[in-house]
């Protein structure tokens, strides 16, 4: 008895992507914040394309315009300062310590740099940076209660205070420059995080700074 085949088979599952299509999209990614951080957003994407070792048209498969690449590269730092402070956290069970590897590794990051590149000519509310900046001040915010409550963090700073002064402490912008003020960017973040310590010496003029506060900035 024949077989019938049907004219309309049933779609299958679209195929992971290849091991090695997942490499160079990492390697774009690297090659890019390097760049960014180098030159500032309007880096030459074929140059970027050269430093990953990959073609124009890669760069293009992977990232449609220059604003998916600058938000995957935004994304991809914001999420591994989290994932750096949830390892330490696991590791030593420190709060306090697990902000201030946070800290560190933003300014190794380069998030003061890039993160200003989200600006009025991007979609700054694109979903995928708001999920990442969620993930930002969910665990900086766990972190900082954490601390607070096992009396290692002083009680009148918030999460907007630790934001706004690693911004600082970690510029100039991307660029501009920042790979000859790293001499100085960890020695002062240690000066700050030394200064959020319990107990306080001192009276903060002002009030806590909240994300709410700097949103509408």
């Amino acid at each position: 008895m024949q077989t019938v085949t049907s004219p309309h088979p049933v779609a299958r599952k679209a195929a992971r992507p290849r091991a090695d299509a997942l490499r160079n999209r990492e390697r774009i990614v690297t090659a890019a914040r390097e760049m960014f951080v180098e030159h500032g957003p309007d880096a030459p994407l074929d140059e970027i394309a050269r430093r990953a070792g990959v073609g124009n048209a890669t760069v293009y498969r992977n990232f449609p315009d220059r604003d998916a690449l600058v938000r995957e590269v935004v994304c991809s730092v914001m999420d591994r300062t989290v994932r750096a402070a949830e390892q330490a956290l696991a590791e030593t069970g420190d709060a306090f310590e697990a902000l201030e590897r946070f800290v560190h590794v933003s300014a190794d990051e380069r998030i003061a740099a890039l993160c200003p590149m989200i600006s009025s000519t991007f979609d700054e509310h694109h979903p995928d940076l708001e999920a990442a900046r969620e993930r930002v001040e969910q665990i900086v915010g766990e972190l900082m209660d954490r601390a607070r409550e096992a009396g290692l963090l002083r009680p009148d700073v918030g999460v907007g205070d630790l934001l706004v002064a690693v911004a600082q402490l970690s510029r100039p912008l991307a660029g501009t420059g920042c790979l000859s003020a790293d001499r100085f960017v960890h020695r002062h973040l240690q000066l700050f995080l030394d200064g959020l310590r319990a107990p306080a010496r001192s009276v903060l003029p002002g009030t806590t700074v909240t994300m709410e506060d700097l949103r509408q900035v």
